[in-house]
């Protein structure tokens, strides 16, 4: 499923027309994103959490130069789905 699909079901389902809809749902995404840029999670009852998981510094080798370089600590985002998401998946 892509965005389009999903602003095309929301403009079907709400009756709202459909530049209306893709301009929601990309301020959603929007905000999702700065609040993990800033370090907040986003928490969604009933849906899921959007969350930052940290990655711990390691050494990582390159094979074809034989050489080593550290990869420093960094954040990366992850979802986590809520129970009753998970189960309806299920």
């Amino acid at each position: 499923m892509t965005k389009q699909d999903i602003v095309s079901l929301i403009s079907k389902q709400t009756g709202i027309d459909k530049t209306t809809a893709l301009t929601v749902v990309e301020a959603f995404m929007d905000q999702v994103k700065g609040a993990l840029a800033t370090d907040n999670n986003v928490y969604l009852r009933g849906f899921g959490s959007f969350i930052l998981k940290k990655r711990a510094q390691k050494t990582a080798r390159n094979i074809t130069q034989n050489t080593t370089m550290i990869i420093p600590e960094h954040n990366i985002p992850a979802f986590k789905p809520a129970k009753v998401f998970f189960d309806a998946v299920k």
